[in-house]
C-alpha cells in the first residue's frame, strides 16, 4: 500500500509539472507577442520572437507527450500569469522594457528550478525526458534575458 500511494504522489507531480510547464509556455508565447508589438528596443523585440518560437515548438512537444502519456496540459494562461500579462498590456516604451525583462530573467528562473526538479524527481520517462531536453533552451533564455534587461536598464 505504502509503495502505491508513494507511486501516486510521483505520478501526481508529474502531472502537476506537465500542467504548470504547459501553462507557463503558453504565457511565454503570449507575453512574446506582446513584446514584438510593444517593445521599445529592437533587443526586446527580437526577445519576444525568440521566446514565440521557442515556447511554441515546446509546447507542441509537451502537448504530445502529454496526449501519449494521458496526461493534461493547460488550455490557458494561469492568474499569475494573466495579472502579468494586464500589467505590461498598460506599459510602453522603456518602462515596458524594463518591466518585461524583468519578468523574463524571474520567470526562466523560475521554470529552470521547476525543470530540474522534474528531471531528478519526475516518474514518468516521457516527462523527465522532455524536462532533460528542453532545460538547456530555458538556460539560455535565462542567459538571453540578464543579457537584455541589463541592456535596457532592468532591475
Amino acid at each position: 500500500m505504502t509503495a502505491t500511494i508513494a507511486t501516486s504522489l510521483f505520478a501526481q507531480s508529474d502531472s502537476k509539472f506537465v500542467k504548470e510547464a504547459s501553462e507557463g509556455g503558453l504565457a511565454e508565447v503570449e507575453l512574446g507577442r506582446i513584446a514584438q508589438q510593444k517593445g521599445h528596443s529592437q533587443s526586446v523585440r527580437d526577445f519576444g520572437t525568440r521566446m514565440v518560437a521557442d515556447h511554441s515548438t515546446a509546447n507542441d512537444e509537451l502537448k504530445a507527450i502529454a496526449a501519449r502519456e494521458g496526461l493534461s496540459v493547460a488550455t490557458s494562461v494561469g492568474v499569475k500569469d494573466e495579472a502579468v500579462k494586464l500589467k505590461l498590456d498598460a506599459l510602453s516604451g522603456e518602462t515596458f522594457d524594463k518591466a518585461y525583462m524583468s519578468s523574463m530573467v524571474k520567470d526562466h528562473q523560475e521554470d529552470i528550478a521547476a525543470f530540474q526538479k522534474e528531471i531528478g524527481g519526475g516518474t514518468n520517462q516521457a516527462v523527465k525526458s522532455f524536462a532533460s531536453k528542453t532545460l538547456p533552451k530555458l538556460q539560455e533564455h535565462l542567459s538571453r534575458a540578464v543579457t537584455t534587461a541589463a541592456e535596457v536598464g532592468a532591475k
